[in-house]
Parts: C-alpha cells; structure tokens; sequence
C-alpha cells in the first residue's frame, strides 16, 4: 500500500483536523516512475563572507550584487568580498532597492539615497517627506510617505515638485508599499490596491485605472513582491483576517490555505506588518518565500499546478529562517544571514545552515481501513540515500498517532554512510492500527537523502 507523504495530516487542540506540512523539505512534482512527486532536502546555506552588519536588502544591478548590510550600502564580489559604499543609515529594517538606467534607489531609515557607481548621495529637497517605499517607473523614482504618491523630476531626480504630487483615495487608508508591474505602478494600500499609467502632463503624470482596482491590501511594506506575473502580498479587506493573495487586473485570488490562514492568525498584525515575502524562480520550482519571525512559508505555484493541490512547505533554522533577502547574481543565489552578518550562498550539497545541522520533519495522511483495522507489518521510505556527511552514520526516526495529538516514541533506524545508494529504508513490526494512523519521519541534514514514496506491508483484521 502506498501512503502520501507530500503533505501530513493532524489533529488541533478543537475538533479539527490540521495539515502537517514538510519542514526542511521541498516537495517537487517529477514522475519517476516510483512515484508522481518527492520530497527533496531543501537548500543548505554555504557561508562566502562576512559584511559590517545584518542583511537588510540586496539587488542585481549590472551584474553586481549590492546589499545594505547595518547601515552601511556594500557592494558583493563572486568571492564574497564585502566593499563598504556608504552609509544610509537604519539599523534592522528591511529596506527598498530599484534602479533606473544610470543610477541605483535605496529607500532605507525613511529616506531617499542614490548610488551612481561611484558616489552615494542623499536626496534632501524637503518636499520629498518621509520615504515609506519606492519604486522606479517610466524616468521617475516614485514614493510614498504613506499618504501621498510622490514623483521626482524627470531631468533631475534628486528634486521634488510638490504641485506633481498625486494621491490613492479609493479608501481613506494608508499607502503601505508601491510595486511595479507591466510597466504599471500599484499602490498598495492596507485594504485596497489601486492601479496608476503614466499620461504624461503637467502635473501628478499618473492616471488611476479603475478597472484594475482591487479590494484587498497589503499588511506591511515588504510583505508583497512580484510573483508569476502578479502582486504577491500578505493583506486583507476590511473586517477580514489575513490571508496570501495573487492580486492582477482586479481581482486577487486566494493561494493560501486553511492550514496557512491558521499559521497567520497565530501573529499580530505589529507581527505581520514586517513580514517579508520574496519570488524564486529556480529549475522547475516558482517559489514564495513568506518570511515570518520564527519560520518561512513557502509556496510552489508550478507543482501546485502541476499536482492539483495547494503545495507548501516550511523552512526553518533552529527557529527563524537563516536566509532572506535573496538575489540571483554570479550564477547563484546569494542570501544573507538574519542573525549575523554573514553572506553566503544556497547550495543543493548541504542541508546544513551557516554549518551548524539543522532539523527536517514530514509526516502522512490518514492511513484508514475502513474501521477494520489492521497490522502494520514493515514501512519502506523509497529514498535515494548515500549523499550524506562523509564519516557519519546518520540516523532517521519514524512515529505514528491514532488520534493526531499523542504519538509514539520514535524508532530509529540507519540513513546510509556516504555511498550506500542502495540502502533500504525499513522499519519492520509497526504495530497495529484500531481505525485510523499516521505517520511522522524525523532527520537531520546528516541525512541528505530525497524520498519518493512511503510502502506499507499491511494486513487487515476483519471484525
């Protein structure tokens, strides 16, 4: 019998039945013949450098890594030299990186700073007020102090016009983040986004588009991102709790699930509002990266698509996930460290993190007979094993439930040493079952093995 391991299930506190998904874990549609999908180890974190501070934002600009790291603006080289720029002030804060052709923006401690390749210079005309977000559009750096949207000159852009100032006023609440997209510029507000095209002119150069209103907002400034040609935000309407949403040409489709929703109802929305969310597109992998204090969701759009199911999974360190603030530049992803001033790289050959072992954890649907009940003679997780730490002899556990809230002492076996491909992993005398069982499997990134498929050699017992 096969069991589905993509995703687990178990039970709440009240009368519910809660979805367990995989930690440390990545599940990836691939037909293989054993199975239509499998769970691979996610990216372990390889340290490259060491900059003046913790990470608070990164971008690519002409092949270039550049990150703020503290206060200070550095540049990154493929060795992982840090280069200090600069200072743009700001301690922990994530802060906003765009570029237009000549001149790199960096919205950080509520101002505005541009970086020409040689020089960092601030934009101090009083008219620009407090910098909430940024965005570059069609010549014109364009922010918000959270009430106004406001556009630098076109033939300078350290100045500010204020009789070029515009406004979203679809509903009377604050101007949150600002993104674009197909050349379009979206302000996000806490409950509605509006949609704005450039029309030129003498005064604010942006029109509203009120087709393209939407009836949802955004929960903070970073917790949005463009995602498969969408918003990707964190937000709500009036009156309604968190969620994550796809929002384009009106309409904002909900791609969290129950089991999400009830992940976001356990923060504050203080919590939420600096919550950060980033894309990955990576091999055949759209990721969604929802940064959260002490764990990261992560959202796959193409096996969702591809395996009919909402397909999530958890990242974690010891607690808060040790990357953020990804860029894909020097034909890797660099990452840098929230709890220290590293910068380093994903890497698919470790699962470790900053070099210190890490947890993964993924549990089983119901297993159910019909209420006869039955023996569980051997399980069999169908691995690909023998990619490990060389000189360790890891070891995996498993455990089962009968009522998703007490489980059983976990049982032991060995992962395989460094080349033992085509090591079985069995776990024999698992015991009986009344109605209904559920297994979890326990590692650590010791084990660097990808699981296709759970086997169950069971016998029924009639009563």
């Amino acid at each position: 019998m096969q069991i589905p391991i993509l995703s687990g299930v178990y039970t709440d506190n009240d009368p519910s039945v809660r979805v367990q998904y995989p930690v440390n874990m990545i599940p990836v549609s691939q037909a293989s013949g054993v199975s239509n999908g499998y769970l691979r180890p996610a990216d372990g974190i390889v340290q490259d450098g060491t900059g003046p501070g913790i990470t608070r934002g990164g971008i690519n600009w002409n092949d270039v890594l550049y990150r703020v790291m503290g206060s200070k603006l550095v540049s990154i080289a493929d060795d992982g030299t840090v280069t200090t720029l600069g200072d743009v002030g700001g301690t922990t804060e994530n802060v906003t990186f765009n570029y237009s052709f000549d001149r790199l923006g960096i919205a950080s401690n509520n101002n505005l700073f541009y970086w020409d390749g040689s020089t960092l210079t601030q934009v101090t005309d009083p008219d620009l007020g407090v910098v909430v977000d940024m965005t570059w559009i069609d010549g014109y750096f364009l922010t918000t102090d959270g009430e106004s949207l406001i556009v630098t000159d076109l033939d300078d852009p350290t100045v500010v016009n204020p009789l070029k100032f515009g406004s979203s006023e679809i509903d009377p609440d604050p101007v949150i983040a600002l993104q674009k997209l197909r050349n379009e510029a979206y302000a996000l507000n806490r409950y509605t986004i509006e949609v704005f095209d450039n029309i030129g002119g003498d005064f604010f150069p942006f029109q509203r588009k009120k087709g393209a209103q939407i009836q949802k907002g955004c929960v903070g400034t970073h917790a949005c991102c463009i995602y498969q040609e969408t918003i990707a935000f964190v937000g709500s309407s009036r009156n309604e709790q968190n969620s994550v949403y796809l929002g384009v040409n009106g309409v904002a489709n909900k791609v969290s699930t129950r089991e999400i929703d009830d992940i976001l109802e356990g923060y504050t929305e203080a919590e939420l509002s600096v919550v950060k969310l980033e894309a990955r597109n990576d091999r055949s992998s759209q990721l969604l990266y929802i940064h959260l204090k002490d764990q990261t969701l992560v959202y796959d759009h193409a096996a969702s698509g591809e395996l009919g199911q909402p397909v999530w999974c958890i990242l974690k360190s010891t607690d808060e996930y040790r990357a953020k603030h990804l860029v894909y530049v020097y034909n890797n992803w660099h990452v840098g460290d929230t709890d220290s001033a590293n910068v380093g790289t994903l890497s698919t050959t470790t699962g470790s993190h900053w070099g210190a072992i890490v947890s993964w954890e993924f549990g089983t649907s119901m297993v159910y007979n019909e209420s006869k009940g039955a023996i569980f003679h051997s399980l069999e997780l169908v691995s690909l094993t023998g990619i490990t730490v060389v000189g360790k002899d890891p070891r995996i556990s498993t455990s089962h439930s009968f009522d998703g809230k007490f489980w059983s002492e976990d049982k032991y076996i060995n992962s395989g040493k460094v080349g033992e491909t085509t090591k079985r992993l069995v776990w024999f005398r698992e015991g009986p079952m009344k109605s209904f069982r559920m297994q979890r499997f326990r590692g650590d990134s010791n084990t660097h093995a990808s699981f296709m498929r759970l086997e169950a050699e069971l016998e029924a017992l009639f009563v």
